[in-house]
């Protein structure tokens, strides 16, 4: 699999589907995830994750091991970690908690914070609709 940085539409479209979406969160949870694993616990047949798994793959999101006649997946949190990086550079503002894969030049500290945020005195919620 190659190393090569991947278009942010691609990998971004790879996430959006339910199927895709679980397979990801089962592997974050993992270092490697077999694929008898995820039929054991996706509502779906054998060919349907396969074809999932290859679209992840396509993406770069995820690498494929095939040891005998098992495969084995494996997340790519650095790939996973720039999509998250790319979508921060369009709505940049406060990153709590291991938020970028760049070291930060310091730690933010709580006064520091709560400045960059606003008032912490609860306000009513706004209603969003699309």
């Amino acid at each position: 699999m190659s190393r090569e940085a991947i278009a942010p539409p691609e990998g971004f479209k790879a996430l959006g589907d339910p199927i895709r979406w679980s397979i990801i969160q089962q592997m974050a949870e993992q270092d490697e995830l077999a694929c008898s694993l995820l039929e054991d616990t996706l509502p779906v047949s054998k060919p349907t994750i396969s074809y999932h798994t290859k679209i992840l793959a396509q993406a770069g999101l995820i690498e494929v091991r095939k040891r005998g006649r098992n495969y084995f997946y494996t997340l790519r949190r650095d790939v996973l970690r720039d999509l998250i990086d790319e979508l921060w550079t369009m709505a940049p503002g406060p990153r709590l908690v291991g938020e970028s894969s760049t070291p930060a030049p310091h730690r933010t500290s709580q006064t520091e914070l709560k400045a960059a945020v606003g008032d912490d005195t609860p306000q009513p919620a706004p209603l969003l609709t699309w």
